[in-house]
């Protein structure tokens, strides 16, 4: 069963990744129609550097992320003069991280649904004298409507799933950092099989279940406009 320590842990888990999503959401979205609607020859330069946590390992990108939050980091120190405290081994720094880390998995599926529309929809809008947001807001985002639901559930499944990033950044505080992936990592090394499994489990049950929602709305909305 699960105890006390693995329902906090959950619970810090269910806001990270929530928050983390919704994050990416607001940034991501407009990030990715600029990837997708730009001619600028250096635009690759930005492509990479979105994807880089795709193949940079975590602990990586976590220990500079660590070194940019501590106290003696520009963004730590920053925020120790603010609040009194910098942000790494806290909550926000491990939002901080999440949303880096996360990134081309919210970033990436909007791009390629934002590019698959095209731009005739947008040209005969406009000849309807339609207003710029108008235009985004009634026709791309209706028609990208795959694409933001696979970006949530790929940047909230990979935000519940960070072990390397998060371990860097908050440590394993109970109550305050320790998510789930930390908490399986803590019982297995107790050799207390029966709550990894039941936190591994439920993982598992939460990633395939999100995935089949991903691809059955995706291939109802790929039925009705084919």
């Amino acid at each position: 069963m699960l105890t006390e320590s693995d329902l906090s842990a959950l619970l810090i888990t269910l806001q990270l990744a929530s928050i983390t999503t919704l994050i990416l959401l607001v940034v991501g979205t407009p990030l990715a129609w600029w990837l997708a609607r730009s001619t600028w020859r250096f635009k690759f330069l930005v492509e990479a550097i979105v994807a880089l946590p795709l193949v940079l390992p975590p602990t990586v990108l976590g220990f500079y992320l660590l070194i940019a939050l501590g106290a003696h980091g520009p963004i730590g120190a920053f925020s120790q003069l603010i609040t009194g405290r910098p942000l790494a081994f806290t909550f926000a720094g491990l939002v901080i991280g999440s949303v880096f880390y996360s990134l081309p998995f919210v970033v990436q599926p909007l791009q390629h649904a934002f590019a698959a529309i095209g731009r005739r929809p947008l040209e005969v809008a406009a000849t309807l004298r339609a207003a710029p947001l108008d235009r985004f807001f009634s026709i791309i985002v209706p028609l990208a409507r795959p694409g933001f639901l696979t970006a949530a559930v790929l940047g909230f499944a990979h935000t519940v799933g960070e072990f390397g990033v998060v371990l860097m950044i908050g440590g394993n505080i109970p109550d305050e950092t320790q998510v789930l992936s930390i908490a399986i990592y803590d019982h297995v090394e107790a050799l207390e099989y029966t709550q990894a499994h039941w936190l591994s489990g439920g993982l598992l049950i939460l990633s395939f279940l999100m995935l089949l929602t991903v691809y059955g709305v995706n291939r109802r909305f790929s039925a009705v406009t084919s």
